[in-house]
């Protein structure tokens, strides 16, 4: 059971009359890795029903008995022996070496942890955070190695690491929420280590395939990862283009957007090469489809952000970044806040998690939203949270905003999607940036929000201060 593919413990579900959850599962990818490594705790989040709860944890119970001396369960579905799904985006060889190697849930060894965590454990007792980082590390580090230096193990792959985990070391399970965490903070050390890569293809390829949006490096300095972090021209020497070049550029640029693998030196030159005729459509109040038709990689927020950079010679996600790092928690101590929806909602949705890194998420999020209630500002006009855009200014749209699996940001103009952001940082930028490149008015009912953030972005000798 413990091989089974993610559609064995579907159609095992069906068996046993269960098969009003197989949706479920397989959204949320439970294999017979996963499905034993289920507490209480999960399958409650798992599962509405109390009845197919009990069922559930009873059948589970039932097959670690029977493994530990009775007959053990039986699966009666023609499927192929169970292996672990192929890795997306490797070429076959890689493939067929990542296969072999982690090729059943049985498997996979843990790693040997640093000696201190390797006491702390036996101990049976719960790492402090530092260590929580170094085991992390470890278990990155000896996946990469398992599936042939793969940056992209899929959901399978780490639930079987995370459920080794946890089946060695039960006391991990932070309150029942230890899997998820676990495979949380897994999942994002892969992608702290792909950020700073330049030179692997199948990351390139990644990166560019998803427009710098969800896959996106946040901070990494090389033109891939930063396409907007590059020289800016300077204002005595514009670029002069006219005719068949100026329309050489532009069709050039529509039909490298629509590439899954982008050359962002080139796109970052033919931008530079086109900015006279874009801010010239912009000051003349032509159409926002049409800018964007022309010119889509506005579209990309790290585009949007160079642009940015290119008008006012500031790195606006930089200074988004410190913002909320240093007003957060100040903001979050107001009385004004205390009742706010947000805040409840917050206060609710940090009583389910303990790691550090998702609190400070979650509480920088909070500030985000919680900036025009600061300022006594409208704000329908700054962010609209788990309901429909409807204002024509730039805003944002912002989906189970403290819910980090499954949270959305995008950035709206004149009630049209723009960009799909990151996370709450980028989303606060794009905003900012999205006013000053697109050259809208601010509305009154949202101005000292705006002009906090600015007066701090623009490094303004006597910034505006909170209330």
């Amino acid at each position: 059971m413990e091989s089974w593919s993610v559609d064995q413990v579907c159609s095992w579900l069906r068996q046993r009359n269960l098969g009003e959850l197989v949706p479920k599962f397989r959204e949320e990818e439970v294999s017979g890795a996963a499905l034993l490594a289920l507490n209480d705790r999960m399958v409650q989040q798992l599962v509405k029903k109390i009845g197919h709860q009990a069922v559930l944890m009873d059948l589970i119970n039932k097959y670690h008995q029977q493994k530990n001396g009775l007959e053990p369960l039986t699966y009666d579905c023609e499927a192929a022996s169970p292996t672990l799904p192929v890795i997306s985006g490797r070429n076959l060889k890689s493939c067929s070496a990542g296969c072999k190697m982690l090729q059943r849930t049985n498997s996979y060894t843990l790693p040997d942890f640093p000696y201190d965590v390797k006491i702390i454990l036996a101990e049976k007792k719960s790492p402090d955070h530092s260590m929580r980082i170094r085991m992390i590390e470890c278990l990155q580090a000896d996946m990469t190695k398992y599936l042939a230096g793969s940056l992209y193990p899929n959901s399978q792959q780490y639930n079987i690491v995370v459920s080794a985990l946890l089946q060695a070391y039960p006391f991990l399970d932070d309150d029942g929420n230890g899997f998820l965490v676990w495979k949380r903070a897994l999942k994002d050390r892969f992608k702290y280590v792909r950020r700073a890569i330049e030179d692997d293809e199948q990351v390139l390829r990644n990166k560019c395939k998803f427009g710098h949006r969800r896959g996106q490096s946040r901070k990494s300095s090389s033109a891939e990862n930063k396409p907007y972090d590059v020289k800016v021209q300077k204002k005595d020497e514009p670029a002069y283009l006219e005719g068949d070049a100026m329309h050489a550029h532009i069709n050039w640029l529509k039909q490298e957007y629509m590439k899954t693998q982008r050359n962002w030196k080139e796109v970052n030159n033919r931008m530079n090469a086109t900015i006279q005729i874009r801010r010239k459509m912009i000051s003349d109040k032509a159409p926002l489809k049409d800018i964007l038709r022309l010119f889509p990689f506005l579209r990309c927020p790290y585009q949007l952000f160079r642009e940015f950079q290119l008008l006012t010679h500031m790195d606006v996600y930089k200074k988004t970044v410190e913002i909320l790092e240093i007003y957060s928690e100040s903001i979050l101590s107001l009385y004004l806040v205390k009742n706010n929806p947000i805040t409840i909602m917050l206060q609710e949705n940090l009583k389910q998690h303990t790691e550090e890194d998702i609190l400070k998420y979650m509480k920088m999020t909070a500030a985000c939203l919680l900036l025009p209630d600061v300022f006594g500002d409208d704000s329908s006009l700054f962010a609209a949270v788990n309901e429909e855009v409807k204002v024509v200014t730039p805003v944002l749209e912002v989906k189970n905003p403290f819910n980090v699996n499954s949270c959305e940001f995008a950035l709206y103009v004149e009630k049209e999607e723009v960009a799909q952001l990151d996370d709450c940082t980028t989303a606060l930028a794009a905003l900012v940036a999205a006013f000053h490149v697109f050259d809208i008015p601010c509305p009154n009912r949202i101005h000292r929000t705006l002009n906090f953030l600015e007066s701090l972005v623009f490094e303004m000798r006597c910034p505006a201060s909170l209330p």
